[in-house]
């Protein structure tokens, strides 16, 4: 049985063969991507030619020292191919992300994307998002009160990210705030609600923005996961 760590190899690897020569592709973040950069970095060496738009801080850093040609997302019409992680993942490809904390630019550059691919492993793959407790992005102008409105609207707990007993903050200088739905059975109508309360700058919920999902599990089997098609691959 494979660990969690060679399942995340095994879907990396499956996700390389996705990527053509003269793409424009998104690099999203996480420690499953980490083994997707290892792995395109070996394929850019082997003569692979494309553009890559990184959607972190953290991704520029692992990329560049693979020596993979980078871009700025400004920088670029369109994007053919993202390649990203997930926290959760729910039957309907249905997104929880920002576990790491980069949820803003992953969001930008899926948005600017005509194909985004999620590669995780079977414990992120749920019946319904909210297990993983949803990143919020909000400035820091007064996020006491929109923590206050969140757990007001909603009945939840919202719970201020910190790392080193200091405020977690992201690559734009904001905090992120954690909030624990249990259950999100509408992501579409939360996420629109959520962005009604101002402060908040973005939603880790992805909703209708991935195209496909390779999911792995420990017997060393894959399952690409498509809107109304789910099939297994070796």
């Amino acid at each position: 049985m494979l660990s969690t760590d060679e399942i995340k190899k095994l879907v990396a690897e499956k996700a390389v063969d996705l990527v053509q020569d003269g793409m424009v592709l998104g690099i999203g973040s996480g420690s499953t991507v980490a083994y997707f950069i290892a792995a395109i970095a070996k394929k850019f060496r082997e003569g692979l030619v494309c553009t890559s738009v990184p959607t972190s801080s953290q991704t520029k850093l692992l990329a560049g020292k693979e020596g993979i040609k980078l871009t700025e997302l400004n920088d670029v019409s369109f994007i053919d191919l993202t390649i990203d992680g997930a926290d959760e993942t729910d039957h309907q490809l249905q997104l929880i992300k920002g576990g790491g904390g980069y949820l803003l630019q992953e969001k930008m550059v899926a948005a600017s994307s005509r194909e985004l691919v999620v590669i995780a492993d079977n414990k992120k793959y749920q019946p319904f998002l909210g297990e993983f407790p949803l990143p919020v992005e909000v400035i820091p102008y007064g996020w006491k009160q929109v923590r206050s409105k969140i757990e007001n609207s909603f009945g939840i707990e919202a719970k201020l990210r910190e790392k080193e007993g200091n405020p977690f903050t992201t690559d734009h200088g904001h905090y992120i705030l954690d909030c624990c739905f249990q259950k999100i059975e509408d992501p579409a109508g939360l996420n629109a609600r959520l962005h009604l309360i101002p402060g908040i700058v973005e939603t880790g919920l992805f909703v209708d923005m991935c195209n496909k999902a390779i999911i792995g599990f420990p017997d060393g089997s894959t399952q690409i996961i498509e809107k109304g098609i789910n099939h297994l691959i070796s």
